[in-house]
């Protein structure tokens, strides 16, 4: 049985534009998300909301996870805040089954955003989460929370995402999605 570590972003700080957090609505997805993967076979653990990033990563270490699934929604600098959009998806540069992951997840989630010419996967070596798990680790932007159109497209899209993201974890695996 496929086991995954869940990572909903722990940035209470990161608020969204009509009001609520990042933390908030990326819990919001993993909650979603739990069905989908029982229904699929697929264990799961996941990070709590008093952690920080650095007991995150412990905690994900701590076990053999087959992937690591990082969430969060994004926000623009000071100076362009609330005019982009778009969806990111992050993998580490050298890890073949990260970026495999992380260009199923931009194919699955392009059907079900607004722009799917903004859904993009991109190689970092900046991001912890992607480069100090020992599983192979995606985090994926579910797009930006500072503008209005795109914070109110995560608050009505919350189980979408999360069977999105269900399904492509499913897909990597190279299993059949069922619906519970």
């Amino acid at each position: 049985m496929p086991k995954i570590y869940l990572s909903p972003s722990v940035q209470e700080f990161n608020h969204y534009v009509d009001g609520g957090n990042e933390e908030y609505y990326m819990y919001l997805i993993a909650d979603a998300m739990e069905p989908y993967l029982r229904a699929n076979g697929i264990a799961f653990d996941r990070n709590q909301p008093q952690m920080t990033l650095s007991q995150v990563i412990s905690d994900a270490n701590a076990q053999p996870y087959d992937l690591h699934l990082a969430i969060h929604s994004n926000a623009s600098p000071d100076a362009s805040a609330g005019q982009n959009t778009g969806v990111e998806i992050y993998y580490y540069p050298t890890s073949v089954n990260g970026k495999r992951f992380a260009e199923t997840l931009a194919n699955n989630y392009k059907s079900i955003y607004r722009e799917p010419g903004d859904v993009r996967t991109i190689p970092t070596r900046s991001l912890a989460e992607v480069r100090r798990t020992k599983a192979p680790a995606v985090l994926i932007e579910v797009g930006y929370h500072d503008n209005r159109g795109e914070a109110q497209w995560i608050r009505d899209n919350i189980d979408n995402i999360a069977r999105t993201l269900a399904k492509s974890v499913t897909e990597y695996f190279h299993q059949e999605f069922i619906d519970p």
